[in-house]
């Protein structure tokens, strides 16, 4: 048996908040602990009580006076598109044709899949973010390199092999019978192996021809237990061209619909232009819309109307989007999502984003026995935050009178500068990830 004591000021959400001062949604102590024991929290709360049940002679990890929250969760990025970050002046379909695609045929080379998933996953954990949901490539060796990566590292990840048989260079093409097979033996191979988690990933309407919308729709059934994760209405074009391929379809989420891909492991990119028709049939089938500020920004997308989404009862999520996102940081990515709904008159409190974060994207998954809150029983992956880790934060941190100030000056101010530890299933790896960083330039 394996304990470690990790000493400071413990947060952790229990429910969602209602209000900026809803006090009641989370648990939160000055001088707290986490014992982590066999990489699980075996309790949490008060240092003095926690430190009775550990161990004599327990290791103790002191981050006084920094934060101890859960891991950061992203529900939605591409593992292929990490060099692709920062591509200039195009939208969408034009980006996808100019920069995304060329990129994505760089996997078809083991080396470099291994490569990128190796800085990929460490680009994560350097940012706080201990589980994602990502597309790899259309090849099968971007899943085996992706999967060995985070299992190097005992990350709980999502992901799967994107299925593409048309508008899409021949390079990154499959069929409809090979990407279902693929899928099916990369299925076996990997979900439910350690903390491998399989998602079904039919890249959007436009890339599958009816014909792969049916294989995928055999997956979902014979795998009801895999995520499936696709977009939706990330841009008006885009809308237009994947009506047009599916006439018979009501509007853009009916084609989803028409081959059974809604369910509650759906994760669905962006939705931005969901009609209020499309927003029920998402509360109806229990599928997720994700919003991803950073991307909609940079391609000029649009803007996510989360009050439509909470008034119709449908369930949604936050994530990066890399590489159309920005950034790998959720810190970063909640600043924006901010703006973006303070543009519309509506609210984000310091609160909700360090929920969504969380425990509310664990919720979106599925996943909140495991990951998302510091519970009895949760994995121990766990971030340490420094309210102070640049120096414009730390002068405004001395005029920060609460918790929920400094909570909205990490969100606002924050990015990979202030993330002190990582902790996975109770390793940490902070100091592992800089190590290998400095291998990496040694051998470049």
């Amino acid at each position: 048996m394996t304990e470690l004591l990790i000493r400071g000021r413990v947060l952790s959400f229990i429910d969602e908040p209602q209000g900026i001062d809803d006090t009641a949604s989370y648990r939160y102590e000055e001088d707290g602990a986490v014992l982590v024991r066999d990489g699980k929290v075996a309790m949490a709360g008060n240092y003095a009580e926690v430190s009775r049940m550990a161990a004599p002679g327990v290791a103790v990890a002191d981050h006084r006076p920094h934060l101890v929250l859960p891991g950061l969760i992203d529900t939605h990025l591409h593992f292929p598109q990490t060099q692709a970050i920062a591509s200039y002046g195009a939208q969408l379909l034009e980006w996808l044709n100019t920069y995304i695609f060329v990129e994505e045929q760089k996997f078809a080379e083991p080396e470099h899949a291994a490569f990128i998933a190796g800085r990929f996953m460490d680009e994560l954990l350097s940012n706080g973010t201990t589980t994602a949901a990502a597309y790899c490539s259309v090849h099968p060796q971007s899943v085996d390199a992706y999967f060995t990566a985070a299992e190097q590292r005992g990350m709980l990840m999502i992901g799967g092999k994107v299925m593409m048989d048309r508008n899409a260079p021949d390079a990154l093409r499959d069929t409809p019978q090979k990407g279902y097979d693929e899928t099916k033996r990369l299925i076996g191979k990997w979900h439910g192996r350690g903390r491998a988690h399989y998602a079904i990933s039919p890249r959007f309407a436009i890339t599958s021809t009816p014909e792969q919308m049916e294989m995928s729709r055999a997956l979902v059934a014979e795998h009801p237990d895999c995520y499936v994760q696709t977009h939706l209405s990330e841009n008006r074009d885009e809308i237009a061209f994947a009506t047009s391929l599916y006439p018979d379809a009501k509007d853009y989420t009916d084609i989803y619909a028409h081959y059974d891909l809604l369910t509650d492991k759906t994760l669905l990119g962006h939705c931005i232009y969901l009609s209020d028709r499309e927003i029920s049939v998402l509360a109806e089938t229990g599928a997720v819309g994700v919003f991803c500020p950073t991307s909609n920004l940079f391609l000029g997308s649009g803007l996510f109307d989360r009050d439509r989404f909470d008034r119709l009862g449908a369930r949604w999520s936050v994530a990066t989007d890399v590489g159309a996102g920005t950034s790998f940081s959720m810190l970063e990515t909640m600043d924006e999502a901010y703006k973006v709904l303070h543009l519309q008159g509506q609210r984000l409190s310091p609160l909700n984003s360090f929920y969504r974060m969380t425990l509310g994207n664990a919720r979106s998954l599925g996943l909140q026995d495991q990951i998302g809150s510091l519970h009895v029983g949760a994995d121990a992956d766990i971030v340490v935050l420094d309210s102070s880790g640049k120096s414009a934060m730390e002068l405004r941190m001395r005029t920060a009178k609460s918790l929920v100030d400094e909570l909205f000056i990490l969100q606002t101010m924050g990015d990979d500068r202030c993330v002190a530890e990582v902790y996975v299933a109770g390793k940490a790896m902070k100091g592992r990830k800089l190590a290998g960083a400095r291998r990496a330039l040694e051998t470049a």
